[in-house]
C-alpha cells in the first residue's frame, strides 16, 4: 500500500502563509519584500538550512557553497529554502571548550526550528561539537530532518609522511619537546598537516559523530565518508536537499527513525571504528532526547562483542580519505551486518539493510575482515570502582598494553594550569610507573569538560625514551588522542567526587580486564578527606556560564541540560 503524503494544508508553515488573516498578509509581504512570488513558496514544504558556517570555523569554510547546493536540491524536488545561520562550535579556536557551548547550539537549533514557518530541516555540521548539538536539537523538535556532514580533510603530508590531525600533532609535539627534532621541522608540520576544508581526517570526535548520524539514520547513506574537497560531497549536499522535501511530504521524523535498535547500532559502529570516547558522552545525550536511557553498563556490554575493523589513526594506520577509498562507513557496516538490526528506518526511506546489501570493501588492510581485525573486541571499555562510582571510560584500542593492568602513585594536578606550569619540570617527583591525576576537568571543574584527558607525558621522561603512562581526569580527550587515559570519571572532582580526595603518592591501581579503577586509600582516611574538603567557587557567576553550572548533568548522563532532556515536546507558538 502506497505511503500516505501530506496536503498542502497539513504542512506546518501553511499556518503562516495559507491561511487568510492580517497576519498571513504580514508573512506574505515580508517574504515578497525579499524578492519571492507566492509560487516560490505557496502549498510547498519550507526547508531550514541550519547553517554553522563561520570564519572562526575551518572545517566548516566549504559551507557557503554547500548551503547553495543544498538549496538547489530543496528546489528540484519543489521545497522552498530558507538558510539560517547558527552558532558555529570551532573544535581549534572556542575556549575554554566547545563542549561548554554545545547545549547551546541545540537550544539554537530547536528554537530556530520551533519559532519559524518550518516544515522540515537540514543540518549543516561536521566539527567535532557540532553534530550531537544540531542532532540533539532536531530530536527535541521532531521536524522531518537530514544532516549534511563536513566531510573530513585531505591527508596532511610533511617530508614524504602522511600526517593526521590531532594524532601527529601530539607525537610530533612531544618529539620537539625531547629534542629529537627541530622547530624548522615542526614548523613544516604546522604548514603540511591541515591542506582543506573538512573536519579531522583520523578517526576524532567529527570522524566518529557523523558517521554516527549516518549508522543512526539521519543522514544519506555514503554521506559521512566522502571528504570535503571530493565533487561527490557537492553532490551529496544536493541530493541531501531533494530528499529532505519528500521527507516533509511522508513526515518521517527522527522520532519513527531513533529507536532503541538505532543507538545499539551507533554504539557497534563507533567500536568498529575505534571511534572516540566522545562519542559516549553524545550517545547518551542523543539517546535522552529521544526518550531512550541507556547506561554506561549497555556500552561496555556491546563494545565487548564487536572487533575494531577501522584500521585508523589514532588506533590504526590510515587516514579517513584512505577509508573513503576502501569502501567508507557502508563497506565497514556491511562487513557487521550479523551485528546490525538491519531493519532500523533510515532517512532516504529504505532500512539500513536494504542501505548496506551491495556495499563492498576494498581495501581489506584499511577495513578489516571480522575475522582479522585491528583490534580484538573491546575497544572500548567503562570503568567503576571507588574512584569512579558512576563510571569512567578507556579506550584500550589506543593504549599501551602493559599498562592496562598497572598500580602506581599519584601525581595530582589541581587543574590544568598547575600541570601546565609543573608538567616539564625537572624537580616533578615522577617516575614512569606513576599516575597522572588531573582534576577540576569536568563538566562543572574545567568549566564543560575539556579535552584535557591526554596529560603530557613529563619533559624528563620523554627524554628517556617514556612515550605512555597511565593518566586519569573527570576530563575528556580528543578523538585523535591517544595512551592509556582513563576519562569521564564520574563524578567530577568539582563536585566532590572521589578524584577530590586523591593525594600524592597515593597508589592507583587500573584494571580494564576486570573494569576497575580504585583508590588504595582506606575509607577511615577517605571519610576524613571528604569531611575536610571544600566546594570551590563557581567558574561563573553570569551568563551562560552560570546557566550551564545550574543545569548540566554529569558526564553518565550526557552532559545535557536537565531541562532538554526527554519530556513533552514543547508546543508550537500561537500564530498571532
Amino acid at each position: 500500500m502506497a505511503q500516505r503524503r501530506k496536503s498542502p494544508e497539513e504542512l506546518r508553515s501553511h499556518r503562516w502563509y495559507g491561511v487568510a488573516d492580517l497576519r498571513a498578509f504580514g508573512h506574505r509581504s515580508r517574504t515578497a519584500q525579499m524578492g519571492y512570488s507566492r509560487d516560490d513558496y505557496a502549498g510547498k514544504p519550507v526547508i531550514a538550512i541550519i547553517n554553522t558556517w563561520s570564519e572562526i570555523n575551518p572545517c566548516h569554510t566549504h559551507f557557503r557553497q554547500r548551503a547553495e547546493e543544498v538549496k538547489r536540491g530543496v528546489w528540484q524536488s519543489g521545497g522552498f529554502p530558507i538558510e539560517m545561520p547558527a552558532i558555529s562550535l570551532s573544535e581549534p579556536f572556542q575556549k575554554p571548550t566547545t563542549m561548554l557551548y554545545r547545549n547551546l547550539l541545540a537550544l539554537e537549533t530547536e528554537e530556530l526550528l520551533r519559532s519559524y514557518p518550518v516544515d522540515g530541516a537540514v543540518l549543516m555540521g561536521g566539527c567535532d561539537k557540532t553534530t550531537p548539538a544540531l542532532l540533539m536539537g532536531a530530536i527535541s523538535m521532531n521536524l522531518p530532518a537530514i544532516f549534511v556532514p563536513a566531510g573530513p580533510m585531505l591527508r596532511g603530508q610533511w617530508r614524504g609522511k602522511a600526517l593526521g590531525s590531532g594524532s601527529d600533532s601530539w607525537k610530533y609535539w612531544d618529539e620537539l619537546r625531547a629534542g629529537r627534532i627541530d622547530r624548522d621541522a615542526w614548523n613544516e608540520i604546522e604548514d603540511g598537516i591541515a591542506r582543506s576544508p573538512g573536519h579531522c581526517m583520523t578517526m576524532g570526535t567529527a570522524s566518529t559523530m557523523t558517521s554516527m548520524a549516518e549508522v543512526l539514520g539521519l543522514s544519506l547513506p555514503g554521506a559521512a565518508s566522502i571528504p570535503a574537497a571530493d565533487s561527490n560531497h557537492s553532490r551529496m549536499a544536493e541530493a541531501s536537499g531533494r530528499r529532505i522535501v519528500d521527507m516533509v511530504w511522508e513526515d518521517l521524523k527522527p522520532s519513527d527513525i531513533l529507536t532503541k535498535e538505532a543507538f545499539e547500532n551507533a554504539i557497534v559502529t563507533s567500536t568498529a571504528l575505534g571511534g572516540s570516547t566522545n562519542s559516549v558522552v553524545h550517545i547518551v545525550a542523543m539517546a535522552r532526547r529521544a526518550g531512550i536511557n541507556f547506561d554506561l553498563e549497555r556500552f561496555d556490554e556491546i563494545a565487548a562483542q564487536v572487533p575494531m575493523l577501522a584500521n585508523v589513526r589514532p588506533s590504526g594506520k590510515y587516514l579517513m580519505e584512505d577509508f573513503y577509498y576502501a569502501g567508507g562507513l557502508k563497506g565497514l557496516l556491511a562487513r557487521l551486518k550479523d551485528q546490525l538490526h538491519g531493519d532500523c528506518r533510515t532517512a532516504n526511506g529504505k532500512t539500513l539493510g536494504a542501505n548496506i546489501a551491495t556495499a563492498e570493501v576494498y581495501d581489506s588492510d584499511v577495513i578489516r575482515p571480522v575475522a582479522d581485525p585491528v583490534y580484538p573486541a573491546g575497544s572500548l571499555a567503562v570503568l567503576r570502582g571507588n574512584l569512579a562510582p558512576n563510571g569512567a571510560v578507556i579506550k584500550p584500542s589506543a593504549a599501551t598494553p602493559k599498562l592496562l593492568n598497572h598500580a602506581g602513585p599519584a601525581v595530582v594536578f589541581e587543574d590544568y594550569n598547575d600541570m601546565s606550569a609543573r608538567i616539564d619540570s625537572d624537580d616533578l617527583d615522577v617516575t614512569a610507573d606513576s599516575v597522572l591525576v588531573l582534576r577540576s576537568a569536568g563538566p562543572l571543574g574545567g568549566p564543560g569538560m575539556p579535552e584535557w584527558g591526554m596529560l603530557p607525558i613529563p619533559k624528563k621522561l620523554l627524554k628517556t625514551g617514556v612515550k605512555d603512562m597511565v593518566r586519569v581526569s573527570d576530563a575528556r580527550m580528543s578523538g585523535t588522542s591517544y595512551g592509556t587515559c582513563v576519562l569521564h570519571v564520574a563524578p567530577e572532582s568539582f563536585i566532590g567526587g572521589p578524584l577530590a580526595l586523591v593525594q600524592n603518592g597515593d597508589i592507583i591501581a587500573l584494571d580494564v580486564a576486570k573494569r576497575r579503577i580504585d583508590l588504595r586509600v582506606d575509607e577511615d582516611e577517605l571519610a576524613r578527606r571528604r569531611a575536610a574538603w571544600k566546594t570551590p567557587a563557581p567558574r561563573y557567576t553570569r551568563g551562560w556560564g552560570a546557566l550551564f553550572a545550574q543545569h548540566v548533568t554529569q558526564a553518565d548522563k550526557g552532559c545535557d541540560f536537565d531541562f532538554l532532556e526527554a519530556g513533552a515536546a514543547t508546543a508550537d507558538p500561537e500564530i498571532h
